[in-house]
């Protein structure tokens, strides 16, 4: 993914008081920065936080975590929170790759991966993250009765994570290549790409899965 540099864009979001810049001192301790024990659900790769500011705004009882490893994307996102604040959503810049520093075991209640980068080359099949690698940190964060919903445009990431996320240990509880036209679209949020996607006639995949 090659993304246009935003002059500054690190230095705001050094300087945002809605970037966590220490996730590594907040494990195990979540509910203590958000001021209430309630459910953490978090975003992985969540853009330009459309679909997570939209669904925090609807669940105002569950604590949210947007996280974004570029910061020029990121920036996007804290100028929406800016304009419009969400006293339980927060933002993280880190690799998912190392989730586990800063979530610990069992303390994610759900993980939403949404129009994920494709990287449609076999040899960037582990970039995926719907990748077994990506897969086993998921495992580590995740509460054993959570789970994991993943949405998708690209029919072939989908038909990959099909195979990929049972052979990492993961169950499908739902799963649908056309999700605007099933029951698993009732009480769908939609994301930026989800919605110009579909626009265009894209069906949109979504599976749900749970860790065996």
């Amino acid at each position: 993914m090659r993304l246009r540099h935003i002059p500054g864009a690190e230095e705001r979001i050094a300087e945002s008081c809605y970037v966590i810049h220490d996730p590594e001192d907040h494990r195990a301790s979540w509910s203590d920065l958000f001021g209430t024990a309630a459910p953490l659900h978090i975003e992985i790769g969540m853009g330009k936080g459309r679909f997570i500011m939209d669904i925090a705004r609807l669940h105002p009882d569950i604590n949210y975590i947007g996280i974004e490893r570029y910061p020029t994307v990121l920036l996007k996102a804290i100028e929406k929170m800016e304009a419009d604040p969400l006293p339980n959503l927060r933002f993280i810049c880190v690799d998912a790759r190392l989730l586990a520093d800063s979530f610990a075991s069992g303390e994610v209640n759900r993980i939403y991966l949404n129009f994920s980068d494709p990287w449609p080359k076999d040899r960037h099949a582990k970039r995926r993250l719907t990748s077994p690698d990506f897969m086993d940190v998921y495992r580590k964060i995740l509460d054993p009765k959570g789970h994991l919903e993943f949405k998708t445009d690209n029919r072939g990431l989908f038909d990959y994570s099909v195979t990929s996320v049972p052979a990492s240990g993961w169950n499908f509880t739902a799963l649908t290549y056309d999700l605007h036209h099933s029951t698993m679209g009732i009480g769908n949020v939609m994301t930026e790409y989800e919605e110009k996607f579909s626009s265009k006639g894209n069906p949109i995949c979504k599976m749900i899965a749970v860790p065996r």
